[in-house]
């Protein structure tokens, strides 16, 4: 027996979103948790695609394999997160800090991805979708 998903509009608070994660749901799809303190979080291979996580504490988080497109990560704390694999096409991260942050093999659109001034992507290891 599966577990049903918990429409995403529903999840508002870190328990909330950790428990459905446990349950065995990775579709997060427009998620609004901006401002929430998601460090060493694991959320590897889920779907976050429109989330608004702008302001977010994702130090240490796993979202290894996860697809973060057209995500707000504006102002959120990303050191030490590990996105290798990540999809990262259109994901706002111009004022994030990603220091010592794991993108190895990470997908972004050099047109639609917005990193922080000087980050240089490709010194990064990550990946031009065009």
């Amino acid at each position: 027996m599966t577990t049903p998903s918990v429409p995403t509009r529903d999840i508002t608070t870190v328990p909330a979103l950790v428990n459905a994660y446990g349950a065995g749901q990775r579709n997060f799809e427009y998620l609004a948790l901006p401002d929430a303190d998601l460090s060493g979080i694991d959320l590897k291979g889920t779907d976050l695609s429109y989330a608004d996580l702008s302001g977010a504490n994702l130090q240490n988080a796993n979202l290894r394999g996860a697809d973060l497109s057209y995500a707000n990560l504006s102002y959120a704390n990303l050191t030490g997160i590990d996105l290798r694999g990540a999809m990262l096409i259109g994901t706002d991260l111009r004022t994030a800090t990603l220091t010592a942050a794991q993108l190895h093999a990470a997908d972004y659109d050099p047109e639609e991805t917005h990193f922080p001034p000087g980050f240089d992507p490709g010194q990064q290891g990550l990946k031009a979708d065009r």
